[in-house]
């Protein structure tokens, strides 16, 4: 059998090249694309996670990507948001490139919900660092999770996160950092993690082998 095509997609926000050696590392052909022919054709889609909200959208929004990531999302093939790319799946996000607070940025809408910043007069925001994950009931039965134990360590580096409108119904996993937070998502063939796999060790070369395994 041929190892799985898995499209990166490419927003020209920072460098991708850990995702994609990771997924490698895993047993899948990891490319990164800014092509939406690619993104369209792929056996899975990896959405990750560099940059802001409302620049990200702008440049997936502007360069036809957006339309094929619904797409794909859409057709039912394993798709995964890392960290940005988790909250771009959701309906708004607060973070603007500009810094203007009380105006929500646009999401791509595959879940219901936002996306908020982390505050806190005593921890530092951004939340950089390792961290548990507990998973739900919902995690339990998740694919992604298989063979991780509750409160393992993950890398997390970020300064929003899913708030309280997101449905407890997907969610996968929560952390705590200045407030509990969704830190994994799975609806359907859709899944998402506030964390990095990619900077996670042993941790998350296994969540990702888990995902390729999906294909």
């Amino acid at each position: 059998m041929s190892a799985p095509r898995i499209a990166i997609v490419d927003y020209h926000k920072g460098n991708l090249l850990s995702v994609v050696r990771s997924l490698s590392d895993v047993g899948a052909k990891a490319t990164a694309t800014d092509d939406p022919a690619a993104i369209r054709a792929a056996d899975a889609v990896v959405v990750p996670g560099v940059g802001a909200f409302e620049d990200a959208m702008t440049y997936v929004r502007e360069s036809g990507e957006a339309d094929a990531i619904l797409e794909a999302a859409e057709r039912g093939v394993p798709f995964l948001g890392i960290c940005l790319g988790l909250h771009v799946l959701f309906e708004r996000g607060e973070e603007r490139s500009d810094g203007r607070a009380g105006e929500w940025v646009q999401g791509l809408g595959v879940l219901p919900g936002s996306v908020t910043r982390l505050k806190s007069g005593r921890l530092k925001v951004p939340h950089v660092g390792w961290d548990q994950l507990h998973l739900t009931p919902h995690g339990r039965k998740c694919a992604l999770y298989k063979g991780i134990p509750e409160g393992a360590n993950v890398y997390f580096t970020h300064s929003y996160a899913l708030a309280d409108d997101v449905d407890d119904a997907v969610v996968t996993t929560r952390s705590h950092y200045t407030r509990s937070f969704a830190s994994g998502i799975w609806s359907n063939n859709v899944y998402g993690v506030q964390f990095h796999p990619e900077k996670s060790s042993s941790t998350g070369l296994s969540i990702l082998r888990n995902f390729v395994s999906l294909i």
